[in-house]
């Protein structure tokens, strides 16, 4: 079982990581762009040697927006003793806000529904991996 001493050290992370993907996520210009060169002369590479066109840009950046809010799920499950549909519902919450953000105020940021949809699978992701920690120490310490 996770002491409050614990839960709360999570709290903290959970507001430290949400500080920094609202950082990202109001930068006034798309944050990964100065990758977007040489990710796509590697994926060409990639590609030329038999990769599959379909692992292209777009698929490296849903990869990547969903591994960003995996953090995000396990903290929120981890720390508030949260359930699936609570932790998922943070994650959606969270992206929705960051993307109307976007929308709103920056011009040269592209608000998706599809970042909401792979964030929040990251925030389900991050869930299940805390539950499965959380169950794999709960056997530990029974032994």
């Amino acid at each position: 079982m996770t002491s409050q001493r614990g839960r709360m050290l999570w709290v903290w992370l959970l507001a430290a990581y949400l500080a920094a993907l609202a950082l990202v996520g109001f930068w006034p210009t798309p944050v990964d762009a100065p990758a977007q060169g040489p990710l796509s002369r590697t994926l060409a590479q990639l590609q030329a040697a038999g990769v599959p066109h379909s692992f292209d840009y777009d698929t490296v950046e849903a990869t990547a927006n969903m591994l960003i809010y995996v953090p995000v799920g396990f903290a929120v499950t981890v720390g508030f003793r949260s359930s699936w549909w609570q932790t998922v519902g943070v994650g959606a919450c969270t992206s929705a806000c960051v993307e109307l953000g976007q929308l709103l105020f920056l011009q040269h940021r592209y608000p998706s529904l599809i970042d909401v949809a792979t964030n929040t699978a990251g925030a389900l992701l991050g869930f299940l991996l805390a539950r499965t920690f959380q169950g794999r120490r709960k056997g530990v310490e029974a032994n």
